[in-house]
Formats: structure tokens, sequence, C-alpha cells
């Protein structure tokens, strides 16, 4: 229960910590922390309008979407502390559980029947669909290393003890980093900002989306970025006790926020024909890992 609580006070900071870190490396006074909660519960006010041509997914995608990340978040542990549900080979209901949730989004977008929004569900697709093996490389290779099949019994039998281990949760944390920016569509790979049609991918998608829907997608997402950080922090809080493991736990979601923050500020959003190559490049740090995980096993014959 404390890490779904943990999750939820940092999602409401998170993206504007984001905003305020692009607002300082660009000489700009930008807008408060607290601005992004507050144009989404502005929009929990407003009513929803539907088009027509929409059945009930469009209706109820949102929900789901919302509901799947929720329920991804209660599996997730915080340090010695068992997340809401803990089970043998939750790793893999927490990512099929996300899949729920961008099934739904994505035939939402194409429930609309608007080619431009079907464009953006292809590529929304495809580049979960390549973001996937990279996860499963990744906590496959902690499950190996550690004899277990759950986040819990995963993180808590972790011990960063060597420079090899300690090279491995830097590039478990990078990995993370970078999926959590394709997750939620974010540079490199989108522009959250962006107005042209031809480039958008997540935001073409929620075109139709109104009031309430879309303060429900868009608080979707700022949970994502806090559970995403929660999966990292993990890494590095087993063994303290809860007093120290708190302020870490802050820590770490908060540098994680100014780092995605200088990633946007810094990097240039990439060609449609390379974000694929960068995706995938992602399987091969975590295959890295995965053979880190065998040299400290001595699995090398």
């Amino acid at each position: 229960m404390l890490s779904i609580l943990l999750i939820l006070f940092c999602s409401v900071f998170f993206t504007g910590i984001i905003l305020r870190t692009k607002s300082f490396t660009s000489g700009r006074k930008g807008p408060g922390i607290l601005q992004p909660v507050k144009d989404v519960l502005r929009l929990f006010k407003k009513g929803t309008i539907y088009s027509e041509t929409t059945s009930i997914i469009f209706r109820i995608a949102p929900v789901i979407y919302f509901s799947s990340v929720v329920m991804a978040c209660l599996v997730i542990p915080f340090g010695s502390y068992k997340g809401v549900f803990s089970f043998d080979g939750d790793f893999i209901f927490f990512a099929y559980i996300l899949a729920l949730g961008k099934f739904f989004s994505i035939i939402s977008a194409m429930d609309t029947g608007s080619s431009f929004e079907g464009m953006g569900a292809s590529r929304e697709a495809l580049y979960s669909m390549f973001a996937e093996p990279a996860f499963f490389i990744l906590i496959g290779s902690f499950a190996l290393l550690t004899g277990n099949t759950s986040f819990y019994k995963i993180f808590s039998s972790l011990h960063l003890g060597s420079s090899i281990t300690y090279t491995l949760g830097c590039l478990a944390s990078f990995v993370l980093i970078m999926i959590s920016m394709i997750e939620n569509s974010r540079m490199p790979v989108d522009d959250p900002k962006t107005h042209l049609e031809l480039t958008m991918i997540h935001e073409v998608m929620i075109l139709d989306n109104s009031g309430f829907d879309l303060g429900l997608i868009l608080s979707t997402g700022y949970l994502k970025f806090a559970m995403y950080g929660a999966i990292i922090a993990n890494f590095y809080i087993e063994g303290l006790a809860l007093v120290w493991a708190l302020p870490v736990f802050l820590a770490i979601q908060i540098l994680y926020a100014i780092i995605v923050g200088l990633i946007e500020s810094f990097m240039a959003r990439f060609r449609m024909s390379h974000n694929p190559q960068f995706i995938l490049a992602l399987s091969s740090v975590s295959f890295l890992i995965f053979l880190g995980v065998l040299l400290v096993l001595e699995k090398f014959v």
C-alpha cells in the first residue's frame, strides 16, 4: 500500500518538475509545478462530447486505460514492503495489463473513423511492440540473477555490491527511462507539443477526446511516469531503513523528472524512420544486462 500511495503522490508533481526543468533550460519563467494537475482538474469539471461515428469502445477506453495503469502500480513494491498484489510472475501481469490499456487506447483512436488517428494508433502499436522485448529481457535477466519471478522477491534479493552489479543497475535505469519515454510518447520518439498531423503519434490519437475523458488520459500519463520511477527507485532502496528509503525514493523521482526534462530540452526529435532503430537498440542494451548477469553467475563456459 505504501508504494501506490507514494506513486500517486509523485505523479502530482512529476510533470510539473519536467515543465519547470524545460522552462529553466530555455530561460523562461514557465508554469508552476502544480499547473498540469490544475489543468486536469479543470478538464474533470467539463462535459464530454462524443462523435456520432464512435461506439461504446470510445467511451470506455479512457477508463480502462487509467484502470490498467492503476492495476500495474499495485504490483510494484517499495523496498522491503510488498505491493498490494505480489505473486510469482507478477512482472508478466504488469506488462500485459499495461498492454491491455494500450490496446483499448489504440482501438479507441481507430473507432473514431479518422485516418489521422488511425495513423497515430498504428505508430503507437508499432513502438510498443518494439519496446516490449527490452522490458522482458531486462526483468528476466534480474529474475535469473535472483532466482525469483516477482517484483518484490527480485528487488528484495537484489543487492548491488560490486562494480558489475552497479553497472547493471545503471543500465537498467537507462532502459526503464527510455521505455517510459516511449510509453508516454515523449522526446526523442514523439513531441507532445507538436501540431503537425503527419508527425504526431499519441497526441493525434486523443484529438476526439474531451472533458473528463481527456483529463483521465492526461492523468494516466502522469501516473505512468511515477510508476516507472518507482521501479527504478527499487533498484537502490532495498536494505535501507524506512527513514532513509523515503527520501531516497523521492530524490530518485525528482532526479528522474529532471533527466526527462533535460532530454526533452537538449535532444531533437528523431525522424520517424529512426524511431524503430532507436527502440530496438534498447533491446541490445537489455541484452548487455543479460550478459552481465551471466558473468556474475559465472555461467560463461
